[in-house]
């Protein structure tokens, strides 16, 4: 195989995936919207959510426009990154926020199908929501495989060889999907979360009225919230995930060329691997989807075994086709892709694993919940008490196994040698790509869950039969543990992709050194060293560590680990307090229009949707400004006050703190809420009684955990490493001179 044909085959993989996409859409399509009761409620919830991305794409269409200014500045004046990086930046933002918007078009328009199919069965009801999602999986792999690799195409026409400046440029594609990602993710969390806690604390708390009743003025602005937040946000949020991980694996295969000595064409056979893989991981994803199935009547472990089965067959697939990819590749080179494959195949186990230990302390199916239900007998505290325990205890786990996979993957690259650090680090990118390499069809099953939330109030709105209700409910508490399972599989993956993308930070001092020698005399001066071009070109990334002397001993370090550690703390505080004011604001409106507007609670009336609506959407806007903004100042602060040592303590000391934080609060939440669903279920007095109240406070404490500041955490962990890529040679020149 040529060059040529290695970049076809992932380009044709992204049309693949976005032709699939496109002919699931028009199958849900195809099904019928229901009643006009239920058309009319779908449309409403689908008119709030675009009107709010409307006004999100504007506030982050001006933060995008500013960064591309300073990213044009830095380039063109100050020559230390290639002319093309504004716009990688630009297309990366783009592309992030196109894959969320497809995926909240398509869920808005399959909550009222699968209402309607659910009167049919639940299986065809499964069908429609797991299709839907799947269109938002197959479009964020699709879009992401397909921008990388043109990005690959038009740098290949201008720098030919030259891989460094190839892959860092595209590198800056990955901090405009990251940044998107975060504004998408905290707004969109803020809002559904205000949403959800205000109708859950004066509705089902105060007035005693069912979850998802039209008498509710927030139910409209909840269901929206499900769209914006856990969809649209979701979106972005694992297509930032997807494209770091390949980016960072592309980043380190250009690395390994140093210490290996290898020729050009096998270092463009590593930089490119990462995107064959997808391109495997595209077709495996396919193929599961149409495995994804269930009967009637069937309990939360046969419906989750259903959506397994699809995975395991993807899985599977990608085991056998991505060992046959390298040995194509690799077999008549002195490259060992055996190894490398062991390194991705420790990758997807990981994901399965961290899957596996999410469903069983979020499931109900499971001791876990089922102990935090049972607190309920002593009251609420003892609930709270239980979910934090229960997540706390979980944690152990899943870092666990995040650990045992570091060093598994990162043995079988470097030939089972620790000095081998570049080939060992490339295999830890590898298994980051690995993990998230069936992210179509592990992410059907993430996205599916707010379509089965969407359907379940449609259901309740348009007062359909109780049977309706009761699979929409099984299938929406399902969709939590999905939900809980696919926060904790991206969490993971961005524990790997970060640990990648701080080695890859390393890379971009070297690539900022070379191009200051370039335009010095040939030299450059490093404390009390003054290293000259040809030794900055043989430097590989430990001698990069040595150069700039990072190390526990160096106080810049420590300094920079503290800081980092403390950092996804206050970013949480910030998500959460702005959860918080924003819920009260909707606490106050719901009570208002209770107290002020005649006949809503007796059903006479119709509640003013559009204002509970406007208030969520105005605080999400106002407040995801501050906490966005800390990811992208924190490692250009810290690298210009402390310097390179501190910003590499920067990087571990959040990847440390935040991975760890972000498995208890996505946990903890999942925990609590299907705690809820266990009583809703008919368990220890179901709906109505005390020990109902009790999980219902549970859930509305573990609503913002879950979906704001969780899942928002491993977007900051991987725009600081990204953010700190694209400024090294800014770091780099501002220490220098």
């Amino acid at each position: 195989m040529n060059y040529n044909l290695y970049l076809l085959l992932p380009f044709f993989g992204s049309l693949l995936s976005l032709t699939f996409a496109f002919i699931f859409y028009k199958t849900m399509q195809s099904h019928p919207k229901g009643d006009e009761r239920m058309e009319e409620i779908a449309s409403i919830v689908r008119k709030g959510a675009f009107a709010y991305l409307k006004e999100q794409y504007k506030s982050v269409g001006i933060f995008f426009v500013f960064v591309f200014v300073i990213l044009f500045i830095v380039s063109y004046f100050f020559k230390l990154q290639s002319l093309w990086t504004p716009f990688a930046f630009l297309t990366g933002g783009f592309f992030s926020g196109l894959a969320g918007f497809v995926g909240m078009n398509t869920a808005t328009q399959a909550s009222s199908r699968t209402a309607q199919a659910a009167k049919k069965s639940l299986d065809e009801a499964l069908k429609v929501a797991f299709r839907a999602g799947a269109v938002m999986g197959l479009t964020v792999v699709g879009l992401g495989l397909l921008d990388i690799t043109v990005w690959f195409f038009v740098l290949r026409l201008f720098y030919q060889n030259d891989l460094y400046i190839i892959t860092a440029t595209i590198l800056t594609f990955g901090m405009g999907a990251s940044s998107q990602a975060l504004f998408a993710r905290v707004g969109g969390g803020i809002f559904t979360k205000a949403a959800d806690v205000g109708a859950d604390i004066v509705g089902k708390i105060e007035s005693e009225i069912p979850e998802d009743d039209a008498r509710n003025p927030a139910v409209i602005a909840d269901n929206v919230g499900d769209n914006v937040g856990d969809v649209a946000g979701m979106g972005a949020d694992l297509y930032e995930s997807y494209c770091g991980s390949i980016l960072s694996a592309a980043s380190l295969g250009a690395a390994v060329a140093i210490p290996l000595s290898l020729s050009t064409t096998l270092s463009l056979k590593l930089v490119l691997l990462p995107l064959l893989i997808a391109t495997v991981g595209i077709v495996s994803s396919i193929v599961g989807i149409f495995f994804v199935k269930t009967k009637e009547h069937a309990d939360q472990i046969h419906l989750m075994q259903s959506l397994n089965k699809g995975i395991n067959i993807s899985t599977v697939m990608i085991f056998t086709l991505s060992f046959l990819l390298m040995w194509l590749m690799f077999k008549n080179s002195s490259i060992k892709y055996f190894n490398f494959w062991l390194s991705l195949v420790t990758g997807l186990l990981v994901g399965i694993f961290i899957g596996r230990i999410t469903e069983v302390y979020t499931s109900f199916s499971y001791k876990p919940t089922k102990f935090v239900a049972e607190q309920t007998k002593t009251g609420t505290a003892t609930v709270i008490l239980a979910g934090l325990g229960e997540s706390m205890i979980s944690t152990g786990f899943v870092v666990l196994v995040i650990v045992t996979g570091i060093i598994v993957s990162y043995l079988f690259s470097s030939n089972f040698d620790f000095k081998n650090v570049t080939l060992g680090l490339y295999g830890i990118a590898l298994s980051a790509v690995g993990m998230l390499s069936t992210l179509g069809i592990t992410l059907a099953t993430d996205a599916y869950g707010p379509v089965a939330d969407n359907a379940g109030g449609n259901a309740q709105m348009s007062k359909l039969d109780k049977l309706v209700r009761e699979r929409t409910d099984a299938l929406d508490s399902l969709g939590n543990t999905t939900a809980a399972t696919g926060k904790g599989f991206a969490i993971g993956s961005a524990a790997l992709t970060a640990l990648a993308f701080i080695a890859a930070f390393s890379e971009a001092i070297r690539a900022a050194l070379i191009r200051i020698a370039q335009n010095t005399n040939g030299f450059v001066d490093i404390g009390s060293r003054s290293l000259s071009l040809a030794d900055i070109k043989s430097m590989d990334i430990v001698d990069v560590l040595l150069a700039y002397e990072v190390h526990l001993m160096n106080v810049k370090v420590i300094v920079g680990i503290m800081i980092g550690s403390m950092l996804p703390f206050v970013f949480s505080g910030l998500t959460l307090n702005a959860v918080g004011r924003a819920a009260t604001k909707m606490v106050d409106e719901i009570r208002r229009q209770f107290h002020t507007i005649p006949g809503i609670l007796e059903g006479k009336n119709k509640p003013d949707y559009e204002r509970c609506v406007s208030i969520a959407a105005k605080a999400a806007e106002k407040e995801m400004i501050i906490p966005a903004l800390i990811a992208v100042i924190a490692p250009i602060f810290v690298g210009i006050t402390i310097g390179v040592p501190g910003v590499f303590g920067l990087l571990a000391g959040s990847l440390g703190s935040g991975f760890v934080l972000a498995i208890m609060m996505a946990n903890a939440g999942g925990s609590w809420d299907n705690a809820k669903k266990f009583i809703e279920s008919g368990e220890l007095g179901g709906k109505g009684s005390e020990n109902h109240k009790s999980t219902v406070v549970g859930d509305t404490v573990g609503d913002p955990l879950k979906d704001t500041a969780g899942p928002s955490l491993n977007i900051l962990i991987k725009l600081m490493s990204i953010v700190s890529i694209v400024t090294a040679g800014l770091v780099v020149f501002f220490h220098i001179f």
